[in-house]
């Protein structure tokens, strides 16, 4: 009888207290009616999205595969739990066999490939201090423009698009410019190039300089050694090779460039980039890992599906197949009489195929027609080569023989239709 009064008492309670609630949220929407008029919610949100399926075979991102896309949507961790860390070790080994380093400072950035080149200056750089920049597309560009930003100097070497630089004239520059960086883009993909990184970095620390590799565009489908060959700092994308959506980027330190980070004269002037924190975030450090920021823990989940594919596949046979898909676009882009902007084959970037429009053609025309009819994109130029290339991506899920047949149909029908 006193456990069934002690129940009732209970319910009248909440009862009472859930009607004050009520009462007290009702007078907090009358109070704020009275004070403004709320806008409507836009009815494109009421609605569920829209959207076709594409063959994407531009110079990025690719198509996602099943197993990733399943990644992205599996439920949410705390980015502290243990199961999370073990998943972000996991990223972490899945990077050094992709770079093929053992360096210890080796994680993911939050970010896209972007936030990764920002990385590197923040840190590697302190004001005053001068990078070499190798510019032969729109990557040193933009490299040089966040050197000037972080208020360090950025002196260019220069190389039209389409073509690479070579270890006598960075040597020239590096006497010249006493640089404490050098940057190279491995995979450049506005001008299509693949620069040849061997003895690069030996002659870098010969002149007592740091080399930083950008890899968005080439890792997984072009050979790069990181400890083999002397770099520095490297750092890719998610979104390519790897076909993962955008929003992590691999990036690893050597011991060298890690000892220059951490001896700094004055603090990484971007706390959310700076590799100290991240670096015990990432569990590279002896100390336990600290509260740096909310990892983007869905897009971790889908990079690591992507660094399991790779090795998987294993990475001379990725390679391998990235070099007989491009040759393959190559040899039927010729036999439709188009020319590739890169005429050397041995740096030409198998991820990014550079295609000259030819004269009486507007991309933009052949472009509208690929995907209006067959739902591929093929990109145009970007800078100085806008207008005068398209770009046809061959990477990772997209990397296949069928999807190169694909875009040769394409290219085939639409110059027909639109030639002037």
């Amino acid at each position: 009888m006193a456990r069934s009064i002690l129940s009732t008492s209970l319910r009248l309670i909440e009862a009472q207290s859930l009607l004050r609630i009520s009462a007290n949220s009702q007078a907090f929407m009358r109070s704020a009616a009275a004070m403004a008029t709320l806008a409507p919610p836009p009815e494109s949100l009421l609605r569920p999205m829209n959207f076709p399926f594409k063959t994407l075979m531009g110079p990025g991102p690719s198509n996602c595969p099943p197993r990733i896309l399943a990644a992205n949507a599996l439920p949410m961790l705390g980015h502290l739990h243990p199961e999370f860390t073990e998943i972000m070790d996991e990223v972490k080994a899945g990077i050094q066999y992709a770079f093929q380093t053992k360096n210890s400072w080796t994680f993911a950035i939050s970010g896209t490939g972007h936030a990764a080149m920002e990385a590197m200056v923040v840190n590697l750089l302190e004001q005053g201090e001068t990078a070499l920049v190798c510019e032969n597309g729109i990557w040193g560009l933009r490299f040089a423009e966040m050197v000037d930003r972080n208020g360090s100097v950025a002196k260019k070497l220069l190389r039209p698009m389409g073509e690479v630089f070579t270890l006598s004239e960075i040597e020239e520059g590096l006497k010249a410019e006493k640089p404490t960086i050098l940057f190279i883009t491995h995979g450049e993909s506005s001008g299509s190039t693949a620069q040849p990184l061997e003895g690069l970095g030996e002659l870098c620390h010969k002149y007592n300089c740091l080399l930083v590799v950008d890899s968005v565009a080439a890792m997984g489908g072009v050979p790069i050694l990181m400890d083999q060959m002397g770099i520095d700092a490297l750092y890719s994308g998610s979104q390519k090779v790897l076909s993962a959506p955008p929003g992590a980027a691999p990036v690893s330190f050597s011991d060298r460039a890690r000892e220059k980070i951490q001896n700094r004269k004055t603090k990484v002037r971007s706390y959310y980039f700076d590799a100290n924190e991240l670096s015990n975030y990432w569990g590279c450090d002896a100390g336990p890992r600290r509260y740096h920021h909310t990892g983007p823990i869905s897009s971790f989940y889908a990079l690591r599906e992507g660094l399991a594919r790779l090795a998987e596949e294993g990475l001379e046979a990725s390679w391998a197949r990235h070099k007989q898909c491009a040759e393959m676009l190559h040899e039927g882009v010729e036999k439709l009489g188009l020319e590739l902007l890169v005429k050397d084959k041995n740096v030409r970037n198998p991820c990014v195929n550079a295609i000259k429009v030819p004269d009486g053609v507007n991309w933009k025309d052949v472009a509208d027609y690929a995907m209006k009819n067959y739902r591929v994109e093929i990109s145009g130029g970007l800078g100085s080569l806008a207008g005068k290339v398209w770009r046809v991506g061959v990477m990772g899920y997209n990397c296949t023989p069928d999807n190169v047949r694909l875009v040769l149909r394409a290219l085939e029908e639409a110059l027909k239709q639109c030639r002037k």
